[in-house]
């Protein structure tokens, strides 16, 4: 370790507040990074209740606690998803954005910050690693649409720009990473089946190939195009890849009231009133 930095792992969920205060209490934590989320769409979209549980109740519980300590910086690691979402992954990091603009408004020492930003490259669950694993296969690769695009980032780069964003942040503002061009899937699904210096072919080609391509259609929760934000373009800041976007302020008794329903439901296990409270809130 070339930096001499002592890390210290500990196990706890955010949904427990108790081993949130406990870790706060041991450790003077001076700045925070919240990824600590559920990012899967289908994952989300197949447990709401937990995934409500961990991504809403568990942010609101952070920064409750970080607050409580007096936290110099909080930064939340949001979503494209989080815009204009249509699943529940995206609407919960679409209201943690609202928990940080809450706190942000609550108190004035403890400062607050969103980063929204797509994908990141190689990580957990993105495409690119599903379909090295799929060419290795023999195909077939998976395509959920010939129109299908994306935004993408390599961890390195999203991981400076972040830091760089909390650093420049003033508190309560959301910041959307330049993250280039979106990505048509299709395209990039053949180019990797090219590098192998193989062929692909679709389902009806009676020419064939290599790597047969297949589409599956979107899934329950998923967009054609992901945005990176909604409305008013973003205005530009001091780093030419970070961009913020205007935003809006949150009632605070109003969006307390909001959370407590949020985390009745969840304890009720009652997903029906959940579902009904959340398709209200955009």
């Amino acid at each position: 370790n070339k930096l001499k930095i002592n890390l210290i792992t500990i196990l706890g969920s955010i949904y427990d507040k108790s081993c949130l205060i406990n870790l706060f209490n041991n450790h003077q934590i001076d700045t925070l990074y919240h990824s600590a989320a559920y990012k899967h769409v289908h994952l989300v979209e197949n447990n709401i209740i937990e995934g409500i549980k961990n991504n809403v109740i568990g942010t609101y519980n952070l920064a409750d606690v970080a607050v409580q300590f007096t936290v110099k910086n909080f930064i939340l690691i949001s979503t494209d998803k989080a815009v204009n979402p249509t699943n529940y992954m995206g609407k919960s990091k679409r209201i943690s954005e609202y928990i940080c603009k809450y706190f942000a408004q609550k108190q004035n020492f403890s400062k607050f910050t969103s980063v929204r930003f797509g994908n990141v490259l190689g990580s957990s669950g993105s495409v690119i690693p599903i379909f090295n694993e799929q060419i290795s296969k023999g195909g077939p690769v998976t395509v959920t649409d010939k129109d299908t695009t994306r935004y993408f980032m390599t961890i390195d780069e999203a991981a400076q720009l972040v830091i760089q964003a909390g650093a420049m942040s003033k508190g309560g503002k959301t910041y959307i990473l330049d993250m280039g061009k979106p990505v048509n899937i299709l395209e990039l699904a053949k180019k990797m089946i090219n590098l192998r210096g193989l062929s692909s072919y679709f389902e009806n080609d009676e020419k064939g190939g290599d790597i047969k391509i297949k589409f599956v259609g979107l899934q329950k929760g998923e967009k054609l195009h992901e945005e990176l934000y909604d409305g008013i373009k973003p205005k530009k800041t001091l780093h030419s890849k970070i961009y913020q976007v205007d935003d809006i302020d949150v009632k605070l008794t109003e969006f307390k009231k909001f959370i407590e329903k949020i985390n009745k439901y969840c304890e009720k296990n009652d997903i029906i009133k959940l579902k009904s409270l959340l398709s209200h809130y955009k």
